[in-house]
């Protein structure tokens, strides 16, 4: 998979007229380790990893140590930035305005962002009233603001579904975000300090009552997509089962 976006990401540079594209693929399980993690991100040892048939891949895109694998609907736009606005920050918003969307479309409540750590989150009863924040470039989504999110993650209040993190050469995207979609993935992160923050609770949508199928939230995070990148339609929203990395 990493092969493959490279390929990708070099065809999209060589012709900046071409089209933009989302992968959507479900990993065998592989542990990933991003260009901001610590060795004590890592908190099993090999032994342990071997005897799951768990791979530590080490990879180009920022952020920590995350979990890839059954049960989640990973996703690696290949954009050209240029196309769209030469902005990390914008492009950081707008994944997560597009799970946000696609997440609230299968019946997904109480998502919202948290200021300072990327990805998108699911706000207990209570939190979001006292907490929100406003981001200019958020499209009606809540933020809450790092100094109410400190304790309400300790407390697990503030419970991350998804986990984004990106590689950008010349304004062409790789990597992406990796969605909990069932909770086969959750026992997985006990092996890590998921995403570099000590004590975060995982969670998925089916932990947070969402049942709908893997297909419909496939179809609703692409529409999500079309809509926060303002594309003109979808494309095909089949997926397939990938190797590490």
């Amino acid at each position: 998979m990493l092969a493959l976006q490279r390929d990708l990401a070099a065809e999209r540079l060589s012709d900046r007229s071409g089209s933009d594209l989302l992968l959507l693929v479900e990993h065998d399980p592989v542990l990933t380790i991003g260009r901001g993690s610590q060795a004590s991100d890592l908190i099993v040892d090999r032994v342990w990893l071997e005897r799951r048939g768990m791979e530590v891949v080490v990879v180009e895109r920022g952020g920590d140590i995350t979990f890839h694998g059954p049960g989640q609907l990973v996703g690696y736009p290949v954009f050209d930035l240029a196309a769209h606005r030469r902005d990390l920050h914008w492009y950081l918003r707008r994944l997560e305005e597009a799970l946000l969307q696609g997440t609230a479309a299968c019946g997904l409540t109480g998502g919202c962002r948290v200021e300072g750590h990327t990805g998108i989150w699911r706000a207990a009863a209570g939190v979001l009233p006292d907490a929100v924040q406003r981001d200019s470039q958020a499209n009606g989504f809540p933020a809450v603001g790092a100094t109410a999110a400190g304790p309400a993650v300790r407390e697990h209040r503030l419970r991350k579904l998804a986990s984004i993190g990106v590689h950008v050469s010349r304004w062409i995207t790789r990597h992406g975000f990796a969605l909990n979609v069932t909770d086969e993935p959750l026992a997985a992160f006990e092996a890590i300090v998921p995403c570099g923050i000590p004590g975060v609770a995982m969670t998925s949508l089916r932990s947070e009552g969402v049942e709908a199928s893997p297909d419909q939230i496939r179809r609703e995070v692409v529409r999500g997509v079309v809509k926060a990148f303002g594309f003109a339609q979808t494309a095909s929203t089949s997926g397939h089962t990938a190797g590490p990395g």
